[in-house]
């Protein structure tokens, strides 16, 4: 649980780590992935109708080419502003920057107009940060004021946005700091007018005509978009300028006069419209003002995205460490799934919670853990097969194999005839004083592979090396028919080969030879030892009588003492094998009765 708890709190520290920016709204990759996923969110939403109270009244291609050209007379757009006073227009912001004196009647003209109506004219202004801060609303390096004259004839507002790294309109700054002092956006003045009352701003909200707009980091509006290009209702200026009946769609409305006619006026990329001419934008964050729809996006909301993002990092991170990965990884993007599908119904209601810092929080977290847990698991695993080599070693492998799939194989003891092998070295102990202990630990190691190669071969097994000597029994795992005739083919294959070797080992050949006695018939095969340390052994009578069969080979001059049970057993099988040099009937130490056994011999070296 230990490392459960860990991941979970480098996964937290992750996630504050990725998030700060958030907190701090300033820019990094982490916006870049939230902003194509606020924009799928917005579109699945799908469209919704504009404020009836905005209207649009647009410098199109038409009006231009009506007019004779781009840019209009001031002259022209103050009658545009008197159609539009006398239609009824409540108040007409104008999306057009008038920086440098004109023909001094048309800019009288256009004073005159902008007198006669409550107007919001715009300026702009340049950043050396455009980008919003936690710490205040932006300050300007630079601004482009209207005249002197238009700007005693109206109310101004900056009508600069603030956009994504790839270009799309996020949010309006409500307030600037200028070399003039605080100065108010373009969309909220235009909204003050309409309302007649002055905008109350504070650091998480702003107040205007009694209603309460809540606002990001920086007194920044997040814009909600209402659908494509044309949106907000838009009226051709030719038409306003050519008609006068637009009394009924424009009185009591605020009218945004702006360019939206082909590569004259700003445009910007939004989730709904590659093209969105600029006065669309601003028109957007009245209407959001109007109507109290702006997107719901604050330092509060901020921090809720960095709580739970964390809670669901560490919660993958510990599912990840305790579940199998067929349970945990499921799991993980079952949940993370599910935020993220609350996530587009929230947007869907204006809040505006962060899809990307859940993503970018547990996506890192859950692979590591992921890693980790396979790094430390494969270590394990190796582990675990070394060792499971290692004790394997200290059984036979086919024991071993056995124990490992049926860990309570033998826990019972169970009896079974089996044919049991023993078989020892005469003349060992001359040997490896004459040799000495390094080379008789050599000449043992050589001489227990050859048993185990052979009595592998045959199918046996090997219980025990005593020394120059071992017991070897077939039928362990489970009786076979032909359990006797393979224990007497290695008994025989046993004697050639280590007689072989024998001849070949430096200061053995003559002095050493092999012995095995054999015999076939009822064992207790059981689990002998502590609770701590326990091996598979085979007692009974029939392991005495396999043991004393050794004696009796010595004392006859043979190699292979074998019982005439064994031979008995191997059934048909025994007519093929190699037949005993000699039966006789013998005495057995320790038994009372008399037993047949077959001698084979080999000829002396």
């Amino acid at each position: 649980m230990w490392a459960a708890g860990l991941a979970a709190l480098l996964s937290v520290a992750w996630t504050f780590l990725v998030g700060s920016p958030h907190l701090a709204g300033t820019r990094s990759l982490l916006d870049r992935l939230e902003a194509p996923l606020a924009d799928l969110r917005l579109v699945l939403a799908g469209p919704r109708p504009a404020p009836s109270q905005v209207v649009i009244v647009a410098i199109d291609d038409r009006t231009v080419a009506s007019e004779g050209g781009y840019p209009l007379s001031r002259a022209r757009i103050a009658e545009i502003v008197r159609r539009l006073s006398a239609v009824g227009a409540k108040v007409v912001a104008i999306d057009l920057l008038f920086l440098e004196p004109s023909e001094e009647e048309a800019d009288r003209r256009l004073v005159e107009a902008v007198s006669e109506v409550p107007t919001v004219l715009a300026a702009a202004a340049r950043f050396s940060r455009p980008h919003m801060q936690a710490n205040g609303p932006p300050q300007s390096t630079q601004e482009l004021w209207p005249l002197p004259s238009l700007r005693a004839a109206a109310s101004v507002g900056l009508v600069n946005v603030s956009a994504d790294a790839g270009g799309t309109p996020r949010h309006l700054p409500m307030v600037f700091v200028t070399s003039q002092g605080p100065a108010p956006a373009f969309s909220l003045r235009a909204a003050a007018l309409f309302l007649g009352a002055e905008p109350v701003i504070g650091k998480a909200a702003l107040t205007l005509g009694g209603q309460s707009v809540r606002l990001d980091l920086g007194e920044h509006l997040p814009l909600r978009f209402y659908g494509p290009a044309g949106s907000v209702e838009t009226l051709s200026a030719a038409d306003i300028l050519a008609e006068d009946g637009f009394k009924a769609r424009l009185a009591g409305r605020l009218a945004v006069l702006g360019v939206t006619a082909t590569a004259v006026g700003d445009t910007f990329s939004t989730p709904f419209d590659p093209v969105t001419p600029g006065v669309e934008v601003l028109a957007t964050g009245i209407g959001n003002l109007l109507a109290g729809d702006a997107l719901i996006r604050d330092a509060a909301i901020r921090r809720i995205d960095l709580v739970i993002s964390a809670g669901l990092a560490a919660a993958s991170a510990v599912a990840l460490a305790i579940m199998p990965p067929s349970l945990g990884i499921p799991l993980v993007l079952l949940i993370t799934g599910a935020w993220l599908g609350a996530l587009a119904f929230f947007f869907a209601e204006g809040w505006w919670l962060s899809a990307a810092l859940p993503i970018a929080a547990v996506i890192p977290s859950a692979t590591l853990v992921t890693l980790a847990r396979q790094i430390h698991e494969r270590r394990q695993a190796g582990a675990l097969a070394r060792a499971q080599d290692a004790l394997a070693r200290l059984q036979p492998p086919a024991l071993a194999a056995e124990i490992a799939q049926n860990p309570s194989f033998l826990r019972h003891p169970v009896e079974r005839s089996v044919a049991i092998l023993f078989l020892d070295l005469s003349g060992f102990s001359r040997l490896s004083e004459f040799i000495g202990p390094a080379k008789t630990g050599d000449f043992l190691k050589e001489f227990h592979a050859l048993i185990e190669n052979e009595v592998v071969a045959h199918e046996g097994m090997v219980l025990g090396f005593m020394g120059d000597g071992a017991m070897i029994v077939f039928g362990v795992l489970g009786e076979r028919a032909d359990d006797a005739s393979r224990a007497q083919a290695a008994a025989l294959a046993l004697v050639t080969g280590v007689r072989g070797w024998i001849g070949q080992t430096e200061g053995a050949g003559g002095a050493v030879d092999v012995r095995v006695g054999a015999h076939f018939g009822p064992v207790v095969l059981s689990r002998l030892g502590s609770q701590t340390h326990e091996h598979i052994t085979a007692a009974g009578d029939s392991v005495n009588l396999a043991s004393r069969l050794m004696e009796v080979a010595k004392e006859a001059g043979a190699q292979v003492a074998v019982s005439a049970e064994l031979l008995a057993a191997m059934g048909p099988q025994g007519a093929e094998a190699r037949q005993p040099d000699e039966m006789r009937d013998v005495d057995i130490r320790g038994r009372s009765r008399k037993a047949r056994v077959g001698l084979y011999r080999w000829e002396r070296r």
